[in-house]
């Protein structure tokens, strides 16, 4: 019989896709004020693993990853989702968003993202949400699954991760983090 534990709390990160240098600025903002401080943002790049988003949010799309300083209890996620839909919501322009804010955790063996759509793969949490596992921590490094989005298996965003996966064990441990030489705004 497995005996059940108190989970550990997870590194609370996200994806933003946006068209507007002010909407990122701003929306990092708020994520701050409902999150706390953020440890870590990348440089924006080019989104164009998908025309999914265009008819929504338009074209020229621009992708950036972040994580926040506090770990949170992985119980959390699915509000966190709710909270990220409605900022989403009240940047919305005529019915449309101009943001996507993706959250997730990152766990020392797991990225789970938060989505309110239903797959094989993905486990419901509460209220309509459900956690996508999308990268798994094996052989030094996080690793793609078949279903993990085109932008979360690049290199260098698995990268990124491994160097989060490093704050967090630090996070844990109680061991000052050894971050890259400049971890705001650090490229892929």
């Amino acid at each position: 019989m497995s005996v059940p534990k108190v989970f550990e709390p997870c590194k609370l990160v996200f994806g933003l896709l946006y068209r507007r240098h002010d909407d990122k600025t701003h929306v990092l903002s708020a994520l701050t004020e409902l999150f706390g401080p953020l440890d870590a943002v990348t440089q924006p790049q080019n989104f164009t693993f998908t025309r999914f988003y265009d008819k929504e949010m338009g074209s020229g799309l621009l992708r950036v990853f972040g994580s926040f300083d506090e770990l949170v209890d992985p119980e959390r996620l699915a509000e966190i989702k709710h909270r990220t839909n409605l900022l989403e919501q009240s940047w919305a322009q005529d019915g449309r968003r101009t943001i996507n804010v993706d959250p997730g955790l990152l766990s020392e063996e797991r990225l789970v993202l938060a989505t309110g759509k239903n797959a094989a793969h993905r486990i419901p949490l509460r209220n309509g949400i459900y956690g996508d596992l999308s990268l798994l921590y094996r052989h030094g490094a996080y690793r793609p699954l078949p279903w993990t989005y085109p932008d979360y298996a690049q290199d260098d965003t698995r990268r990124f991760f491994g160097l989060l996966r490093g704050l967090l064990m630090a996070r844990r441990s109680g061991r000052p983090p050894r971050p890259p030489q400049s971890f705001k705004e650090m490229p892929l």
